[in-house]
């Protein structure tokens, strides 16, 4: 399968911070990409540089076959670009602002009110079209904003966390336009902070973090990595951990951890671990209120790699970093 976008040895630096270091991303045409990491990875830095935005200190960067860097002009008619923040014009209605673009990219008159029209239409925006922007909620924004990151039908397309701030219905609607994309042979390079969006909607991942890969693969792949599932029991307040930790160490594999009164150990075959916990926890007088098997999750598997939960990872020295990269 050929390759839509192709980036090795990606290296940028900010005085002594080294912002991305050696990055590489291979993402095979009609596929999407999720790019994972906490705040000031660098996953803003990486796509500001794959869309020409930005000049990396070292590494290479080829976007449907065009050398981003030899030749940005080249490469941007090939890829579109929907930011954390909608770029549409508020006091323009939302039919002038994709006809605004459409010109600016070349079309003619009668083409880019066609091509308005069917993007409006595409992405469910028609019953608003000659609407100020300004009146539009978040998610009609963010999704008029994607719309004029499609007019010139580019092979690439980089969404740069395109469903923060946005509500669950927000989230929702802009998921099924990501998968309408796909579906359609679009390229997606998607950079995310939420590991179910990950999770649902990319073919890869490449989980970075300050500024380096950490690991990739498949959602699946990356769950299997850390070991099998991981069973859970809730004991009644009060109660001494100590033999419940004895318990789960003798049926696990690995050390058990524990959080007040919730007990936890990775084991091999969920449900009948379970079943074989809960014998030894009522022989040994462990009052158990509650107990479940889960597969791992991306999250388990982004604790696994950071030793941070993906809600409180962040990276402070990278982040002000990249706060000056997008001033």
């Amino acid at each position: 399968m050929s390759l839509a976008v192709e980036v090795l040895g990606l290296v940028k630096t900010y005085g002594r911070v080294r912002v991305l270091d050696e990055i590489d991303l291979q993402i095979p045409a009609g596929t999407v990409m999720g790019l994972l990491g906490p705040n000031g990875a660098g996953k803003t830095t990486t796509v500001r540089i794959v869309t020409t935005l930005l000049r990396p200190c070292a590494g290479s960067v080829r976007v449907a076959g065009i050398d981003v860097l030899r030749d940005p002009a080249a490469a941007r008619k090939r890829i579109g670009l929907s930011g954390q923040y909608a770029a549409v014009d508020a006091n323009l209605s939302g039919y002038e602002n994709l006809r605004m673009v459409a010109r600016l990219y070349g079309m003619s008159q009668r083409q880019a009110t066609a091509r308005a029209a069917e993007l409006l239409g595409a992405l469910g925006l028609e019953h608003a079209a000659h609407r100020r922007a300004g009146t539009y909620s978040g998610g009609m924004a963010r999704r008029l904003d994607l719309a004029g990151a499609l007019v010139a039908r580019p092979a690439v397309v980089v969404l740069d966390e395109p469903t923060t701030g946005l509500d669950p219905r927000g989230r929702l609607d802009m998921w099924r336009v990501i998968g309408d994309l796909v579906d359609d042979g679009t390229t997606v390079l998607l950079t995310t902070q939420y590991l179910e969006e990950a999770d649902l909607l990319a073919d890869r991942i490449t989980v970075i973090d300050r500024g380096r890969v950490i690991a990739r693969g498949s959602a699946d792949e990356l769950k299997t990595s850390i070991g099998g599932d991981r069973l859970t029991v809730i004991l009644a307040a009060g109660q001494d951990v100590k033999p419940a930790l004895s318990v789960l160490a003798q049926v696990g594999i690995g050390e058990p951890s524990h959080d007040g009164d919730e007990v936890s150990v990775v084991v091999s075959d969920g449900t009948r671990t379970m079943v074989e916990a809960l014998r030894r926890l009522d022989d040994a007088g462990v009052c158990v209120l509650d107990a479940s098997v889960h597969r791992p999750s991306l999250d388990d598997v982004f604790l696994s790699l950071t030793g941070t939960p993906a809600s409180e990872a962040s990276a402070q020295e990278n982040d002000e970093v990249e706060e000056e990269i997008m001033s």
